[in-house]
């Protein structure tokens, strides 16, 4: 089981970010997706999640209308567009992946939101 996260980086506040998680090794199209974040010092929490068939998504207060989850399950990917970024986004962003008692993590993308 593998699931792969990129297109992290640095960003001005204000800007724009597109994560993106690839998976293998399961049945990607079964399973509820989320994206949780990490910032230093906090606890892991989660930002977006999106179910298996991608009927039906929600968001942490937070990032409510500027983040979009999204999945595409031929590709076995799923994705967090990520607008107007704040300072207070800065975390390290992760893919996690559940059905039932089947929990998987990434590894992991950094996200820092800075002048």
């Amino acid at each position: 089981v593998q699931l792969v996260e990129s297109g992290g980086g640095l960003v001005q506040p204000g800007g724009s970010l597109r994560l993106s998680c690839a998976a293998s090794g399961f049945s990607f199209s079964r399973y509820d997706m989320s994206w949780y974040r990490q910032a230093p010092g906090k606890e892991r929490a989660l930002v977006a999640a999106i179910t298996s068939a991608g009927g039906s998504t929600n968001y942490a207060d937070s990032v409510k209308g500027r983040f979009t989850i999204s999945r595409d399950n031929a590709k076995n990917t799923v994705y967090l567009q990520m607008n107007s970024l704040k300072p207070e986004d800065t975390a390290v962003y992760y893919c996690n992946a559940k059905r039932y008692g089947y929990v998987y993590w990434g590894q992991g993308t950094q996200v820092t939101v800075s002048s």
